[in-house]
């Protein structure tokens, strides 16, 4: 039996940073709170942050047992603590790669004058906070994968995230917006990561805003935007915590306001629009096949009812002799053009969707099947549409479902329109109009500043990896290079490629 051994010299540990530098450093995030006072004549600091905290733990076991016992023992080092304060595990500590760990994690850090360099670190973290019953995604709903979602505290969507990126560079900025609403609006990102221009235009843009009631993210998202006249989303918004962590890891940057349960993610691509997080918790080569799925499932929503219009308009040509006959049977009792004929068929669609989307959970799900059978059995028996358009319209309508963001969903049923309007007016050739004048506006659209159409206009070949295809993970290690990130790589790509095999 072989045995295979990769040796790796042993990395030199960093010098450590003295302390200041760390609370420097954490002070750039809105949600880090440092306390200076004096008690019973010695003058301490306490150091934490807001959104990792139980205010409960804080208020009743750490703050009030300083107040109160620090006066009695006034010779009180840190090392004593743990007979004043209430609370286990009380570690005094000098090293700033612990202190920052811990501090990260929802401890409290405490520290003397007369001691620089060391901290007390006492847990008080704050376990079950946002963990409410109701709290998962419903719009964005995953088989795989984590299944909680943001809140309509913004307080505790920081929590929500900053559990999941364990690091000091993670940076909150906190900002009101409205003139009679103040909402709190925060903004997250990685510093070191983001590119600081998007932060700054972010930042600017917000305080530019002069509007009076902030409801939701959904107001902000639209006086955010580049272009206020497309259809088309410029940013994501997304209630999945996942989705909004790989966004703020990738370099992009999350706005989070007060009262939503969603995140606004920015800069955004056309492409990003129809990856789903659970692409990625399946095999690549599933997650690969679903993805493809989903494209073709779009093109098909936009394109099939415009195509049969054109078809059956002035291309008859193009219809096969076997499919020529059952056409013209279910036709022949049809009293109006091929356009009037789609046209009644997916706006009664909208019809039924609009219905479901106003009606209680129970109502709109009987509404949907009861209403599309019966609807659609009717309409055929009256002689008001072919059986053929009604299985191509009810086609169209599933696939337009595959979208993961609704958003971008809705955009995709609003364009149908157009298209249809195009093909019955020049056929086949109104189509191509159409596809080249959709595909103008899209390079026109910029997100924050960044075109919309990234990586395929401007072309960069190096980011098609996780477009069309989901690539495994050992290549996947490269931010999005169009994002302009200040760190290249999310982890060490060679240590990801591999392999050690040990055989006994």
């Amino acid at each position: 039996m072989g045995l295979f051994m990769f040796w790796k010299k042993k990395k030199k540990r960093p010098p450590q940073r003295p302390i200041s530098q760390l609370w420097e450093k954490l002070r750039q995030s809105s949600d880090f709170v440092e306390l200076s006072f004096i008690v019973g004549g010695k003058e301490l600091s306490i150091y934490y942050f807001d959104s990792l905290v139980d205010p409960q733990v804080l208020q009743e076991q750490i703050l009030c047992h300083l107040q109160n016992d620090i006066p009695k023992h006034p010779t009180v080092r840190l090392e004593d603590l743990q007979q004043i304060v209430p609370i286990q595990r009380i570690e005094v500590s000098e090293d700033t790669a612990l202190i920052e760990e811990k501090v990260l994690k929802g401890f409290v850090a405490v520290s003397f004058r007369e001691q620089p360099g060391k901290a007390a670190l006492m847990s008080a973290a704050a376990e079950n906070l946002g963990l409410r019953e109701n709290n998962d995604s419903e719009n964005e709903f995953s088989v795989v994968g984590p299944k909680v979602g943001f809140v309509e505290n913004v307080g505790v969507n920081l929590h929500l995230i900053r559990r999941q990126v364990v690091t000091p560079n993670l940076v909150f900025r906190e900002m009101s917006v409205g003139s009679v609403s103040k909402t709190k609006v925060v903004i997250a990102y990685i510093d070191g990561v983001a590119n600081p221009e998007v932060v700054q235009t972010v930042t600017q843009r917000l305080e530019a805003i002069h509007f009076d009631v902030v409801f939701d993210n959904a107001i902000l998202d639209q006086l955010l935007a580049d272009n206020s006249r497309t259809p088309f989303p410029l940013f994501i918004s997304t209630e999945r915590i996942d989705r909004a962590v790989y966004a703020i890891v990738s370099g992009q940057v999350a706005i989070f306001c007060d009262g939503s349960p969603y995140a606004v993610i920015g800069p955004a691509a056309l492409f990003d629009f129809f990856t789903s997080p659970e692409d990625y918790y399946l095999p690549w080569v599933l997650g690969t096949f679903f993805r493809l799925i989903r494209f073709f499932g779009v093109a098909f929503s936009v394109l099939a009812s415009p195509i049969y219009v054109a078809v059956l308009t002035y291309h008859y040509e193009m219809i096969p002799e076997d499919l020529l006959g059952p056409i013209i049977y279910s036709r022949s009792n049809v009293p109006f053009p091929p356009v009037l004929e789609v046209l009644f068929l997916e706006i009664t669609i909208e019809l039924l969707r609009e219905a479901g989307a106003r009606l209680p959970t129970k109502v709109a799900q009987t509404l949907g099947i009861v209403g599309g059978i019966v609807i659609g059995q009717a309409t055929v028996d009256a002689g008001l549409t072919s059986t053929i358009l009604l299985i191509v319209v009810a086609l169209a309508a599933l696939a337009s479902f595959t979208t993961p963001i609704f958003k971008m969903s809705n955009t995709i049923r609003f364009i149908r329109f157009p298209f249809i309007l195009f093909a019955a007016g020049w056929g086949g050739i109104g189509i191509i109009f159409a596809v080249c004048g959709l595909l103008i506006h899209l390079g026109r659209l910029q997100s924050f500043g960044y075109p919309y159409l990234l990586p395929f206009y401007p072309l960069r070949v190096r980011n098609f990896r996780d477009t069309f295809i989901r690539s495994p993970y050992s290549e996947t290690a490269e931010r999005p290079m169009f994002l302009r990130p200040r760190s290249r790589f999310r982890y060490d790509p060679n240590e990801a490629k591999q392999k050690r095999d040990i055989d006994e």
